[in-house]
């Protein structure tokens, strides 16, 4: 498919982090854009106010007549729709070009040095920042963020064409589509057992997105992971490694060692050792650009965050507000980690909204064991997305196996109120549905 033959790009799901940046995208390079979403939030306002057109009922009556041009329409779904979905089918039975949003981000990237980031934890932040540190050093790239970056306040930047920053998505094995330069993969938790049904299975899908490298292509791997590559760590004699960690008001000062020269004195201002890690192998693929390590090292300390990813709303010597989209056990715990780190014996209270019901129920046992962690747990009740609900899976039993007694199941109305009463230093938002939403009222509810 040639993008120059291209004249109008339909969305169906816009409203989707990832879907929104491509639509930037192509708006800015002066396509007509339009697309449905379910829903409508923040971001598709922002769209709209853009100059993009949205709909959100599922009706062929409600596509634009300008999307109804067979020969010059590229359609673009997130494989998180329906297979019922009216629209989508009205595409595929009218043979319209419908392609998944991975398969566009393979067009778009495949004559670009890529740089393509992977890992079941980790890729947002990590993607992130690396299209920070390229920015902040002169590279000219264009990046798709799976997550607002508080540096461009936005999931996408286009800054250049010469280089490309994607998050390789292990969903529905969307990575599969990518050909990067150089890639990293953070992490291989098992995690969308309803696409894989094993975590075998999702880590043979992970050696997959390896074979995909370009020729003489370059892979990072956290130290410990099961794929051959340049490790990075902390303290473990990685390729790339953190040493000497300090906190100093509120930020890390730490050492980095590459294979090359020792950098003393690095500053970075995310807490937590998941987000050291994920700045350390973002400033090693940075160096694949040319850049000397002191300038590189230097731009991590002005790296600012990612909106939903360990992000405090309010900051304050009484109270503590922080927001974060995790939505599996292993980032419940690196949250648990840093908020233990940077505000030790302070009183937690913990708001978290389950994400699927697959999820819940694969991991059940696991998510009861880091929400025990917390001095006191709220949970919301279970967040569908894409699922129809499963029988017996709900917050109720989430809540039976929480060996923490102070513990309960709250609705969306009662929850301001309930956070009140227990009082807490450090309020903890977590979750990855629409508990967004929530959060802004928390932090409306909570400011002097």
């Amino acid at each position: 498919m040639n993008l120059k033959d291209i004249h109008s790009v339909y969305f169906l799901g816009i409203g989707g982090i990832g879907m929104s940046a491509l639509a930037r995208y192509f708006k800015f390079i002066g396509k007509e854009v339009a697309g449905y979403d379910k829903t409508k939030t923040p971001l598709t306002e922002e769209l709209s106010a853009s100059g993009i057109e949205i709909h959100y009922t599922d009706q062929i009556s409600d596509i634009p007549n300008g999307y109804k041009n067979l020969k010059n329409t590229l359609v673009v779904y997130t494989p998180a729709l329906p297979k019922s979905h009216i629209e989508l089918n009205y595409y595929l039975s009218n043979g319209f070009s419908v392609k998944k949003r991975s398969e566009v981000l393979g067009i778009i990237t495949e004559n670009t040095f890529c740089f393509g980031v992977a890992g079941t934890h980790g890729k947002t932040t990590t993607s992130s920042i690396l299209a920070h540190l390229l920015y902040a050093t002169g590279t000219p790239i264009t990046a798709f963020l799976g997550g607002i970056s508080e540096d461009f306040n936005s999931n996408f930047l286009l800054e250049g064409t010469e280089y490309s920053v994607v998050e390789a998505d292990e969903f529905d094995r969307s990575f599969l589509r990518l050909s990067p330069n150089v890639a990293c993969i953070t992490s291989m938790d098992s995690d969308h057992l309803d696409i894989y049904g094993t975590g075998e299975d999702l880590k043979d899908a992970f050696a997959a997105y390896v074979d995909r490298l370009k020729p003489n292509g370059k892979l990072f791997v956290r130290k410990g992971l099961p794929l051959g590559g340049i490790t990075y760590g902390i303290e473990d004699n990685s390729d790339y490694c953190i040493s000497d960690i300090e906190i100093d008001n509120g930020s890390y000062v730490f050492s980095i060692k590459t294979p090359d020269v020792l950098l003393k004195g690095v500053k970075f201002n995310k807490p937590g050792r998941h987000n050291l890690l994920n700045g350390l192998v973002a400033f090693a693929m940075a160096l694949e650009a040319g850049k000397s390590p002191e300038v590189v090292a230097a731009e991590l300390a002005t790296f600012k965050g990612v909106e939903r990813r360990f992000s405090y709303r309010i900051k304050r010597d009484d109270f503590i507000f922080i927001d974060d989209y995790a939505h599996h056990p292993t980032e419940i715990n690196a949250v648990y980690d840093a908020v233990s780190e940077m505000h030790p014996n302070k009183k937690t209270v913990a708001v978290f909204q389950p994400h699927l019901f697959s999820r819940t129920r694969d991991f059940i046992d696991d998510f009861a064991a880091s929400l025990s962690q917390f001095q006191s747990i709220i949970l919301l009740d279970i967040y569908p997305a894409r699922e129809e609900p499963i029988e017996g899976v709900t917050s109720e039993w989430l809540l039976g196996k929480i060996k923490n007694p102070n513990k309960k199941i709250c609705t969306k109305i009662n929850l301001i109120k309930e956070i009140k009463n227990q009082d807490p230093e450090v309020l903890v938002a977590m979750g990855a549905g629409d508990i967004g939403q929530e959060v802004i009222k928390m932090k409306n509810a909570f400011e002097v």
